[in-house]
């Protein structure tokens, strides 16, 4: 349990939650929880190893580790007593730049509003500390452990708690519930994998879907869907995805503060660049293979490559050195040397920092988008093709199916079935800049249904009726 409250502290501010008696939950939601809850502990520690070794991996896990067990330091304490709060619960760097977004839009709507935005990996946090403002707090999501839950809800109280995409944890939703805390599902995505789950167990995880007060549907052809595990239709909400309301695309302080970083590397200033975005083993080999043999024809092509999970950056360099790729990291790139020295050019500048990726999009001329080419679901298509940019991907986009089938039917981008063919791709567009600029522009208006989804979120989670 969390230390207790210094006495000489103001009274905690009142939430409508906390005068009211508990609500029970429905009798099929108890019974889903009892099972749930009789399984945890034996997935829990089946899981546990792995998970233990990515949170080392990625390093900073033990800071603030006790929040993870409901156990929250003094300051932090102080601050959740003295303001009504929010709760919007992401996971890693994706969600934590939607929950950003949703958050600045409720904070434009009502300015009194605090809000925490908890995470679950160490990427996430220190993302979203980054770009912290006044009114957040940032914290680590807790463990789905009743009592565990129960001790971040005693010190967060807070009046609304918001899922990012729909990653739901059932005892947290259980004691919202109880708590008349309102719970919902922004940007809602569900993958095939997930709908063939849930409809596997449809019986037991229905009655928990039915605790929600509304979801957020990025896309309205996805409601049929949610109503077939057991959703109320009046509780679904068509807004757009928040993860692809991009803004038009403008040249960020940063994008050239990078470019002014690539020629000192060597890089010519209209170099053509090929960038892999958000990249998976072994796509940055595929994409170094493809790179060089494009410079015969395309001798001032530069390859940027950013890894979904900077902690592969040492592997990635080892690899890449073995083939004779003149690779740098971006977190050695320097402004131009005082003395005039001229530097020795590379094929590669290797990303190894965090939260970046969208300003390296605007100096791209071509966009590979990673997670694609291997079985692993796809990454995000909608932040380069916001910025004008031709994206191709591989034919293992699961789990952004909808944007990436919009993108091909409109023309704006292309899903290639595996190297030899992105290597065609990638050469075509290369030769063809009038395509490059084509395709950029249908993807800027392919993408555009979507744009002020936050702000329409935002107007329905603030709003007192259900949609």
């Amino acid at each position: 349990m969390p230390p207790p409250l210094h006495s000489s502290n103001p009274s905690p501010v009142q939430t409508d939650s906390d005068a009211r008696a508990p609500a029970p939950l429905p009798r099929e939601a108890r019974v889903s929880l009892y099972i749930y809850n009789a399984l945890f502990p034996l997935v829990f520690l089946v899981l546990l190893p792995a998970f233990a070794l990515r949170m080392m991996r990625r390093g900073g896990f033990r800071k603030h580790f006790g929040e993870r067990l409901g156990r929250y330091g003094a300051e932090k304490l102080d601050r959740f007593r003295m303001h009504k709060w929010t709760w919007i619960h992401s996971i890693s760097v994706g969600e934590t730049l939607v929950a950003l977004k949703l958050a600045r839009a409720l904070h434009a709507r009502d300015s009194s509003l605090h809000i925490v935005i908890s995470v679950t990996t160490s990427t996430g946090f220190s993302l979203a500390a980054s770009r912290r403002d006044p009114w957040m707090e940032i914290i680590y999501n807790p463990i789905d452990i009743r009592s565990v839950v129960n001790s971040t809800l005693d010190a967060i109280r807070p009046g609304q708690l918001i899922f990012v995409e729909g990653e739901l944890w059932p005892n947290l939703l259980a004691e919202c519930w109880r708590r008349h805390i309102r719970t919902s599902v922004v940007d809602a995505r569900l993958s095939p994998r997930s709908e063939r789950r849930f409809r596997r167990f449809k019986r037991w995880i229905s009655p928990l879907l039915r605790l929600l007060e509304t979801i957020h549907l990025t896309e309205q052809s996805d409601a049929g869907r949610w109503i077939a595990l057991g959703l109320d239709r009046n509780r679904l909400a068509h807004v757009g995805s928040i993860k692809f309301d991009e803004p038009p695309p403008t040249d960020s302080p940063r994008a050239h503060q990078f470019r002014a970083l690539l020629q000192a590397s060597g890089i010519a200033a209209n170099a053509p660049i090929l960038l892999g975005g958000s990249t998976w083993d072994p796509e940055e080999e595929i994409l170094a293979e493809i790179a060089s043999g494009l410079r015969e024809k395309f001798r001032d092509l530069c390859l940027i490559l950013v890894p979904r999970h900077v902690e592969r950056s040492a592997e990635i360099l080892r690899r890449l050195g073995s083939r004779g790729v003149r690779v740098v990291r971006r977190s050695s790139l320097h402004e131009p040397p005082a003395d005039g020295n001229v530097p020795t050019p590379i094929d590669a500048l290797l990303v190894d920092t965090t939260g970046e990726l969208r300003d390296w999009y605007d100096l791209a001329t071509i966009v590979f988008v990673g997670k694609s080419l291997v079985a692993h679901g796809g990454q995000n298509p909608a932040e380069p093709a916001a910025r004008g940019k031709p994206v191709l991907f591989g034919p293992h986009m699961e789990n952004f199916a909808a944007i990436a089938s919009k993108l091909v039917s409109e023309n704006a981008g292309v899903q290639v079935a595996d190297a030899a063919q992105l290597h065609r791709e990638v050469e075509y567009l290369l030769q063809n800049p009038d395509e490059r600029e084509a395709r950029g522009a249908r993807a800027m208006v392919a993408l555009s249904a979507h744009r002020g989804a936050a702000e329409r979120s935002a107007a329905l989670l603030l709003s007192e009726k259900v949609a």
